[in-house]
């Protein structure tokens, strides 16, 4: 609480001082384009109205990689996958954002310091999210789970500077 006077006469002013952490922040923006962007109806648009040998549409199909659904004509186990990949990639954007906070209190402290290791954790974030839930879906094995640690890496590249120009400003754990 923080004490304002104009003249004789005192105001009292309530400023909220605590800013919300970058973990915290980037975690909710990873929410927020899983919930929008992966969403069956945008994911269902994406793939009917857009070309993937065109930059616009690789930039929508991946922007639609966390994709989650209830669709009940795709086996359980591959639902399971794709909903926990989307759920893991938003907890694993959190952690990786707390984890990295440490390499920013030493030397290079700034706002170009944020940006690149808020980055930097969307994509490794994205690629073990992809890399752990290919082991649940029906196409079990390393070669699946490599590629599905690839096309998150690809998720992570090309979104992550979204999340990282979001949680650029905001204090460090």
């Amino acid at each position: 609480m923080e004490k304002l006077t104009l003249g004789n006469v005192r105001l009292m002013a309530l400023t909220r001082t605590r800013r919300r952490t970058a973990s915290h922040v980037g975690a909710v923006v990873a929410f927020i384009l899983v919930l929008i962007f992966g969403s069956p109806i945008f994911v269902d648009w994406v793939n009917d109205n857009t070309r993937p040998d065109t930059a616009g549409g690789l930039f929508l199909r991946t922007l639609a990689w966390p994709a989650w659904t209830f669709d009940s004509k795709a086996p359980v186990r591959d639902v399971l996958a794709q909903d926990l990949k989307a759920i893991l990639f938003i907890l694993f954007v959190a952690v990786f954002l707390a984890m990295m906070a440490g390499a920013e209190l030493s030397r290079a402290r700034g706002t170009l310091a944020d940006f690149f290791s808020g980055w930097g954790a969307v994509i490794f974030a994205a690629a073990l999210a992809g890399f752990i839930t290919a082991f649940l879906s029906a196409h079990t094995g390393l070669y699946f789970a490599l590629l599905w640690a690839l096309t998150g890496a690809q998720y992570g590249l090309i979104t992550g500077w979204i999340i990282a120009l979001a949680q650029m400003g905001t204090r460090r754990p």
